[in-house]
């Protein structure tokens, strides 16, 4: 391990009545925040989503690799060809793909093959993960890729909500329609399409509740 590899760390210490605080605080925001399929077409700066995507790819990763690419998206005509593929696929899914029993999970839901948000929201940004890194022509292999874009992903979900915008995940199965319009390289696939926006005012959300800490916490 060469020392010239490193830097000194600068960490900002706070009291631990202070870290209670915080880690309250967080709780209270998030639990807040929810998935919303009803978007109102109101613009968003451009400079908000810069600063989303950041936040997103300062994402730990294995080996630091970052093997992330995000598309984001506002011309309507690309938006319209996105829409169709994707309810076309979706369509399938809920009219033979998809098994009985996933079909009455998702009831409480109210979900359906129609992607409207996809049209309306102010911007549409679709996340590929890198399973390989192309560098001179020659393959690099990248390290818990799924993982990594996980974190990345969750980083921008939750940047998104502080920010007081909303979104959802969306994973159109199978999503490689997403890799041929956006013209997106080989070792780039589809992971989540996100849009990003304000919920439209007259937005509903299903009544659903998260487990609680007694039922997601084992200690030892």
């Amino acid at each position: 391990m060469s020392e010239e590899n490193f830097v000194p760390l600068h960490f900002d210490y706070v009291d631990i009545e202070e870290v209670d605080r915080r880690s309250k605080a967080i709780y209270d925001n998030l639990r807040k925040r929810k998935s919303i399929r009803e978007f109102s077409s109101k613009p968003v700066p451009k400079s908000v989503i810069d600063h989303l995507i950041a936040t997103a790819g300062s994402a730990p990763s294995g080996a630091n690799k970052q093997p992330w690419t995000f598309c984001l998206i506002s011309n309507s005509d690309l938006r319209a060809k996105i829409r169709e593929a994707a309810e076309k696929e979706e369509y399938e899914n809920y009219h033979g793909r998809m098994s009985d029993e996933w079909i009455e999970d998702l009831k409480p839901f109210g979900t359906d093959w129609h992607k409207p948000f996809i049209d309306i929201a102010p911007w549409i940004v679709v996340m590929f993960k890198k399973a390989y890194d192309i560098v001179d022509g020659k393959k690099k292999k990248n390290y818990y890729v799924n993982e990594s874009a996980g974190i990345a992903a969750g980083f921008l979900i939750m940047a998104i909500h502080q920010a007081g915008l909303a979104t959802l995940t969306h994973t159109p199965s199978p999503m490689n329609f997403l890799q041929k319009i956006l013209n997106r390289p080989e070792n780039e696939r589809a992971f989540l399409l996100l849009p990003i926006g304000y919920p439209a005012e007259d937005a509903k959300v299903p009544n659903i509740v998260k487990k609680p800490l007694s039922e997601i916490l084992i200690e030892y």
